[in-house]
């Protein structure tokens, strides 16, 4: 039994859900997102709820049923609300630029790297250290910041480099000093 599958999906104020046959659409104040699904489960839409079920006891309808309530309740939070990620760069001259609708980073290489505007996704810069990365797509914006903070990972001995906001860092204590030699 699928303790997430079976919570009912309660819409929002201005959220409207289609459903067909093999596509769920989501329209919301912020946008609009189309997912489509395997025939394995039932969506139903009774008032302000959404249910989803599944056709089977079968092992892959068991790890679908959830599966799918969780992807439609990110599409409703996502056209309500939306999603964000911040990120924070950490070191010595380590800084973030806007240009454009792109991103610019300074961030210890002998050249600045350029992260182009995705489409969905919108970045904020503050304080030249502190990106926002926000859109309605859940995923895309987890991938984007994960790419963003994967063009320098914060290293273990300082701390230097790009983390998310509330990330810790453990520091390795380095080398305690020389040895000695008799």
């Amino acid at each position: 039994m699928s303790r997430i599958g079976l919570l009912p999906i309660d819409l929002k104020e201005g959220v409207d859900v289609e459903i067909n046959s093999d596509e769920v659409v989501v329209k919301g104040k912020l946008g609009e997102l189309r997912m489509h699904y395997l025939n394995r489960v039932k969506i139903i839409k009774e008032d302000n709820i959404i249910k989803v079920s599944r056709k089977s006891d079968s092992k892959e309808d068991k790890s679908l049923h959830g599966l799918y309530r969780s992807l439609i309740n990110n599409m409703v939070i996502g056209v309500s609300e939306g999603f964000t990620k911040e990120l924070s760069l950490q070191g010595i001259g380590y800084r973030v630029a806007l240009d454009g609708e792109d991103i610019v980073l300074n961030v210890g290489y002998s050249h600045t790297v350029k992260v182009r505007k995705v489409e969905g996704i919108k970045f904020e810069v503050s304080d030249n250290n502190q990106i926002k990365i926000s859109g309605i797509d859940k995923q895309l914006v987890g991938q984007v910041s994960a790419d963003i903070r994967k063009i320098k990972k914060p290293e273990p001995y300082k701390g230097k480099g790009i983390r998310y906001k509330d990330e810790v860092v453990i520091k390795k204590a380095g080398k305690s000093g020389k040895a000695t030699v008799k």
